[in-house]
């Protein structure tokens, strides 16, 4: 047999090819014929006993086996009223996977009877809470523990059950407390707080002072969810929607540092990290941290998951308390405006107002004519500076500018994407969507019900 028979007998047939047919490979043929022989002579099915070499090897492979992986600890403890001691934290309170990474809460009870009092003073009098992402309730016990004339009611929001093991113990040991699994995250979560009655006992305040009773809580995640919520929250106060339905509700969060210095960005000295966020939550709410920077720190004293568990990273985090604005800057109906303006403009938000306000819509470079008119004094609302960058205007420029665009454009798109929404709105009414109806006609519907709208808005248009 020839070697170019071997060569090809040996690599390209199958299993069927044993360790003795291997033989006639010559040995210079690879820089390692130990290595060789032990790449051809060990087979599954082969009937011989392979080389003492080839033995010495498989011994060494079965040393090397990797270990069989622990068993994750568990706690188990029939006190769940109590939590569990900070070295057993690991295993009462998972921190892994999407659902609970994000999810940074206090653990430390002095810096919660801290936080506690700071978002509810003395003088406080018969304060309704809503708590939102709790975790296993170190601040909900902190609050707890405040003078019982300072809080009537704590309505806790938690929807994942390793947290509510601790806190249903809560509600059996005060009557002050309920406990609903329930996601804060979700609007149906708040819908159902006033269809079940919880908050009947609320009364709506004029919008000139602010709600002495109800006021909002919430451990904010530290993933994008947090910043969509908060972005939500204070969309909402312009028109009164959500709690504002009963007037100038104070919001606390106890929240990631960023989003915090986000939040606050102003167009002096922050103006990198101003953005959209910035300008509308100091369009509508005025806010300030309760607790100085310090009081918080280090952060893996504080807050879990720390740096002491595999994998995490300390995150900062602070505690601000928001409060309604009383003169509202985006006005009622306005919302929608401002939403366009601001998504349209901070795209180009290194240049200039001059430069990109014709990024708007077509023709409307003609709004610097009226932004800019030189018979109306430098202070009117009517007016804006247009050599200002976009990220640094402030939000009576964006007021203006929203004004402006309504206003004399014949086309603006905020406009029609409003019109849009009624009618997307009415037609839901209509078929009984809306109000939750399940019709056989509404659900078949409800498929093509976008293009019924486009319809409707092309022929009313």
């Amino acid at each position: 047999m020839s070697f170019s028979f071997t060569l090809r007998r040996g690599l390209a047939s199958s299993g069927k090819c044993y360790h003795r047919k291997a033989r006639n490979i010559p040995e210079g043929f690879f820089p390692s014929a130990g290595r060789a022989a032990a790449a051809f002579t060990i087979r599954r099915y082969s009937v011989k006993s392979p080389p003492k070499a080839d033995v010495d090897s498989i011994v060494i492979r079965s040393n090397m086996r990797s270990p069989q992986r622990r068993r994750k600890a568990t706690y188990t403890s029939d006190d769940k009223f109590h939590l569990p001691a900070q070295e057993d934290w690991v295993a009462a309170f998972p921190t892994a996977g999407t659902t609970f990474s994000s999810r940074v809460f206090l653990r430390n009870p002095q810096s919660a009877a801290l936080v506690a009092d700071a978002f509810v003073p003395a003088g406080s009098k018969d304060k309704v809470i809503i708590e939102a992402f709790p975790g296993p309730g170190v601040l909900t016990r902190a609050l707890m523990a405040l003078p019982k004339e300072r809080i009537r009611k704590i309505i806790v929001l938690e929807h994942l059950e390793p947290y509510l093991d601790f806190l249903r113990p809560l509600q059996a040991a005060d009557s002050r407390v309920h406990v609903l699994p329930l996601d804060g995250y979700s609007w149906n979560s708040y819908q159902k707080l006033e269809a079940d009655g919880y908050l009947n006992d609320i009364d709506t305040v004029p919008w000139d002072q602010s709600h002495p009773h109800l006021h909002f809580l919430a451990h904010l995640p530290t993933s994008v969810y947090g910043e969509q919520l908060i972005a939500q929250f204070l969309r909402l106060i312009p028109d009164g929607g959500w709690l504002f339905q009963y007037g100038r509700v104070p919001m606390s969060y106890v929240m990631h540092d960023w989003l915090w210095e986000v939040s606050r960005a102003q167009t002096s000295t922050e103006s990198l990290n101003r953005c959209k966020l910035s300008v509308i939550a100091q369009a509508v709410s005025s806010f300030a941290q309760q607790l100085s920077p310090e009081a918080l720190i280090p952060c893996g004293r504080h807050f879990w998951p720390s740096s002491v568990v595999p994998g995490h990273k300390a995150i900062p985090m602070t505690a601000i308390t928001m409060d309604p604005l009383e003169r509202q800057i985006i006005e009622k109906g306005m919302l929608d405006k401002w939403d366009y303006c601001l998504r349209k403009l901070f795209v180009l938000k290194s240049k200039n107002l001059e430069r990109a306000i014709g990024h708007l819509a077509p023709g409307s470079t003609a709004l610097l004519s009226y932004l800019t008119d030189p018979t109306l004094p430098a202070d009117h609302p009517a007016r804006a500076d247009a050599s200002k960058l976009i990220r640094k205007m402030e939000v009576m420029d964006w007021a203006a500018v929203s004004k402006a665009s309504c206003a004399h454009l014949e086309n603006f798109p905020g406009r029609r994407l409003y019109r849009e929404h009624y009618y997307l709105r009415a037609w839901k009414l209509a078929l009984g969507i809306e109000s939750g109806e399940k019709g056989e006609w509404a659900e078949g519907v409800r498929c093509s019900e976008i293009g019924v709208i486009q319809e409707v808005v092309m022929r009313k248009s």
